[in-house]
């Protein structure tokens, strides 16, 4: 291998994006960026049955909107960059039928003529036994010249790659030293299937061989796999790379984070208003140190700080919790502009699918801001916290809208009363005044103190009557980017809906 650092990450396009791939994919971006490598994109599609276009499309996509984009392999459907393809597994298959022949050849891989039930039938003694699987070798001793008669007359074959007997040592960057031994690798490994089709740890292999990577930085879930990928290596006599195996990602009750148990695809965390900025920083603090207790961090802090040295062996919880608040925080760093850009899209889709009554305009957004900049953990929360603005009428909660220590007829009294000092209070198109002394607010005081009521309970009733919410942005600014005529209407109804209660 030259002396050029060169990492991959090889996803598998039989499922979306998953916030494993992106914890790799980062991982692997941040070291080559810390050395001066090459970062590559690989696309392992060998799995016919599974993989899928679109699935391979949202993987890239998700790279891309990441940040992960190749600096060398598969970049979009039709774009591959780099001296070392093609990129793509499914358009290497001349090369693993190439590189099988010289292990075959080298005496180092035979034909197993075993068939499916005689292989099954092992399996079921073994597991009788109890015993771990592994393959007993009934075909290792056929004669070179009466297998390659056998596969001549037409009889089906695979090719098994002979493991060789021993401990597998792996001096990983993340684990130390790790020794394996080779009776624990299930026997024999089969490389080719009897239809000519290679398997995973062959074409891995092959792959990381070919494109030069000199460092292997993967899931825990891969150690078990290295033993055998080491032993492939070095039949083919190629310099080992060196592996790093970064720390599971677990689920709060320490399960291992999976696609059935747990919401795991990037597009989901997208779709729900998560910052890319935001989701790059937490995935690099899934098993990364940053050797200090910053915990907001752009992807240029992160790679200024970032070593395996400070990898972790043992799992990272994936924290929602944790997650929703470096999200809030980003979102307060974006500035005016870039956070209405990011908005627009939430808001048209909630005008498109209904959930607001029509489209929001960048006024009105850009008006909303600093009410909901400090409130917001996704950008989707915005829709949830400012819909009642864009509905043109309201379906009243007669429960909301008597505070718990009222009556109903409590209720009326007080939006009644409040009614005339909201009517000479606001206009239609004031601004909100944030925190400045608001007279409004102030003459609601003084008609709550004067009936003896709380004022909270006086404004959560108001809250209700104009919003139909009990949590919206600061509710006399709600009410002025509402309007007079929208808020009076909303308390009249709001009014007689208590008188029918």
């Amino acid at each position: 291998m030259s002396g050029e650092m060169r990492v991959r990450i090889a996803p598998s396009p039989t499922g979306p994006f998953h916030i494993g791939t992106a914890r790799t994919a980062l991982f692997n971006l941040l070291y080559a960026r810390a050395n001066g490598g090459t970062y590559i994109v690989r696309v392992e599609d060998t799995d016919t049955a599974r993989s899928t276009a679109e699935h391979e499309a949202d993987i890239l996509e998700g790279l891309r909107w990441l940040g992960l984009e190749a600096d060398e392999g598969v970049v979009s459907a039709n774009e591959e960059r780099g001296g070392r393809g093609p990129y793509r597994q499914s358009a290497r298959s001349a090369r693993y039928a190439e590189v099988a022949a010289q292990l075959y050849a080298a005496g180092l891989a035979y034909y197993c003529f075993c068939t499916s039930a005689e292989l099954d039938a092992e399996r079921s003694a073994r597991e009788k036994a109890k015993l771990p699987p592994r393959y007993s070798g009934r075909c290792a001793g056929i004669a070179a010249d009466e297998a390659a008669r056998r596969v001549a007359a037409g009889e089906s074959a695979a090719l098994r790659f002979r493991i060789k007997p021993g401990v597998v040592v792996i001096d990983d960057l993340v684990r130390g030293r790790v020794e394996i031994d080779a009776e624990a690798l299930g026997g024999d490994l089969v490389i080719l299937r009897a239809d000519g089709s290679p398997l995973y740890h062959f074409t891995v292999v092959v792959d990381d061989a070919d494109m030069g990577i000199t460092h292997v930085i993967r899931g825990e879930d891969h150690l078990s796999n290295t033993p055998k990928h080491i032993l492939l290596f070095e039949a083919l006599g190629v310099a080992l790379p060196k592996f790093a195996h970064l720390p599971l990602i677990l689920n709060p009750d320490r399960t291992k984070m999976s696609k059935r148990k747990s919401q795991t695809a990037i597009s989901d965390y997208r779709a729900e208003g998560f910052l890319k900025e935001a989701i790059i920083n937490f995935l690099a603090l899934l098993g990364w140190s940053t050797g200090s207790e910053d915990e907001v961090l752009s992807v240029e802090e992160i790679q200024g700080r970032f070593s395996l040295e400070h990898v972790q062996k043992a799992g990272a919880v994936f924290d929602r919790t944790r997650l929703e608040w470096i999200n809030g925080q980003w979102i307060r760093k974006l500035t005016h502009d870039d956070l209405l850009a990011r908005l627009r899209p939430f808001y048209d889709r909630a005008a498109a699918d209904g959930r607001i009554g029509r489209p929001a305009t960048d006024d009105e957004i850009a008006a909303l801001l600093p009410l909901i900049r400090e409130r917001i953990p996704l950008l989707s929360s915005a829709i949830e916290l400012t819909d009642f603005l864009f509905l043109d009428a309201l379906q009243h909660d007669p429960a909301l809208l008597v505070p718990k220590r009222w009556e109903a007829a409590t209720a009326r009294a007080a939006l009644e009363a409040a009614r005339p000092l909201i009517a000479d209070g606001i206009g239609e198109g004031d601004a909100p005044l944030l925190d400045a002394p608001d007279a409004l607010e102030a003459k609601l005081r003084t008609l709550a103190e004067e009936q003896g009521w709380k004022a909270g309970d006086l404004f959560m009733a108001l809250r209700a009557a104009a919003t139909g919410r009990t949590a919206t942005p600061p509710l006399f600014d709600s009410m002025r980017l509402l309007g007079r005529a929208a808020v009076l209407t909303r308390i009249d109804q709001a009014i007689a809906v208590l008188r029918a209660a």
